[in-house]
């Protein structure tokens, strides 16, 4: 059989593409070859997968703009990528477009203690940047569950959160600063290493903007003085609402652990089987951990476990040491590894107002025996950021799609809550059709006017964050006007 031959045109555009890319960028930084452009054909959402036209790797945010303005000369889409653990399909290209991934921006650029802020470029891990700084007692807050292999260039695209987020916020409110560059190479400073920035805000319009309206290069971010300790303690329930009631009734109580964490029972015995943390074996799990002096530590836990001992929970283990804190951590910690080892899942970022948390548990496990899939929950509890693990089999014709559907309605009913589409994964192309669940015309319009100004082609990350049909209509709208 004879396989259908590229298109001479499509291969002479795409030659003058990396041509040009490559007389702004060392050779080994752009690449072209079908092959090695297959490492970037997705993210961590692997479901889907599409090659792109060629990948960058630049290490400057010069180098950055130079091949921002070259694309948009050509009219070629560009993908911001960090490192590439999106789970929504943040990264995911298209066959036309060019990945810019800042994989090579690991510098750290300026530190000042007085002043409680660091300044790196954005490919830099998240957890790197506490290790830059913990040798003098500081820490950066923001800890997703990725933080080993995740960039800061992502945690902002998607303002990312992670398990200390309770107390600690998300990366908005760690975020002081940015360097960005926009889509016609133009580079903007946003922000900056003070505690207010003069004129409109539009560090807030940045930050959870899935690099639509421009590509942020380097991060003024927030640091912390460690606490003087911390002490986790693990709850066991016979039952999902229960526990979802001990999380409601701590934070009414008014009481701000830094963490509460939830885990359910098929998410439990897979992180028995992987990591041995010494589990209890029960239908759900709550870890919740308090920091402080001392005394502070001893006044919130004792408040804690007088609300836990009033659900009857079949065990309460409070860590004596740091052996046993970082065992009762263990398990979670190893959640999404632990079930990956079992099943192919899809991993949701619905959020939920917390007193919901109950019925919305309840409601998962019915639609779960409704689609015939099951679903392990394991999620940031004391700000209602749900992951609900959906288990599919991949190689199973149909599934994927049945997985699909039940993941839009979980979704659907976090907003029928009061709730959002995605707390810290972003919208990517696994929500963005869901947007007019949560958002009327007039007000995905407004969003859509924002994309239009920063950026009148539609050539940043596209097919994501808006739905297709809307957001395709506005690029050939922003082309026609060119």
């Amino acid at each position: 059989m004879q396989m259908p031959q590229p298109d001479p045109s499509v291969l002479a555009r795409k030659m003058r593409i990396v041509e040009r890319l490559q007389s702004v960028l060392p050779k080994s930084a752009v690449i072209h070859d079908e092959a090695e452009t297959r490492a970037y054909e997705c993210d961590a959402l692997t479901a889907y997968r599409c090659p792109p036209l060629a990948a960058v790797l630049p290490s400057t945010t010069q180098e950055v703009a130079d091949v921002l303005r070259i694309c948009h000369q050509e009219g070629v889409p560009v993908v911001p990528r960090g490192a590439g653990t999106s789970l929504a399909g943040g990264a995911l290209p298209t066959a036309d477009s060019v990945i810019l991934g800042v994989a090579r921006m690991t510098q750290v650029l300026e530190t000042d203690y007085d002043n409680r802020f660091i300044r790196v470029q954005t490919g830099k891990t998240n957890l790197s940047v506490t290790g830059a700084v913990e040798d003098e007692e500081f820490f950066y807050a923001p800890d997703p569950s990725s933080q080993l292999a995740c960039a800061i260039a992502g945690n902002i695209a998607m303002n990312s959160g992670g398990a200390h987020c309770l107390k600690y916020g998300v990366t908005t409110n760690n975020l002081m600063g940015v360097t960005m560059v926009q889509m016609d190479g133009t580079i903007v400073e946003i922000g900056g290493a003070h505690l207010d920035a003069v004129g409109l805000d539009l560090l807030g319009l940045i930050c959870g903007s899935e690099g639509q309206l421009g590509v942020v290069t380097e991060a003024t971010l927030r640091i912390l003085r460690k606490p003087e300790g911390a002490r986790p303690v693990l709850m066991a329930y016979d039952s999902n609402e229960v526990a979802g009631q001990v999380v409601s009734d701590i934070i009414k109580a008014g009481i701000l652990p830094v963490a509460i964490e939830f885990m359910d029972r098929p998410c439990i015995e897979a992180c028995e089987a992987f990591a041995k943390a010494g589990y209890p074996m029960c239908e759900a799990l709550l870890i919740v951990e308090v920091e402080g002096s001392d005394d502070e530590i001893r006044e919130q836990l004792d408040l804690i476990l007088a609300i836990a001992k009033r659900h009857n929970p079949l065990e309460l283990r409070e860590a004596t040491d740091a052996d046993e804190a970082g065992r009762i951590w263990l398990g979670r910690k190893s959640a999404f590894g632990a079930m990956g080892q079992i099943n192919d899942y899809m991993c949701l970022d619905g959020t939920i107002p917390v007193n919901e948390l109950p019925y919305v548990l309840r409601r998962i496990g019915e639609m779960s025996q409704e689609f015939g899939l099951g679903v392990a929950n394991v999620f940031h509890a004391g700000d209602g950021n749900m992951h609900p693990l959906i288990l599919f089999d991949a190689n199973k014709p149909g599934d994927l799609e049945l997985c699909e559907a039940l993941g839009a309605e979980i979704l659907k009913l976090c907003v029928d809550v009061g709730g959002c589409l995605t707390g810290e994964h972003g919208v990517g192309i696994e929500k963005r059709d869901l947007m007019w669940d949560q958002f009327d015309p007039v007000d995905l319009d407004a969003q859509m006017v924002v994309k239009d100004v920063f950026d009148p082609q539609w050539l940043l990350n596209p097919a994501k964050v808006f739905p297709l049909d809307a957001s395709q209509t506005r690029r050939e709208s922003g082309l026609a006007a060119e």
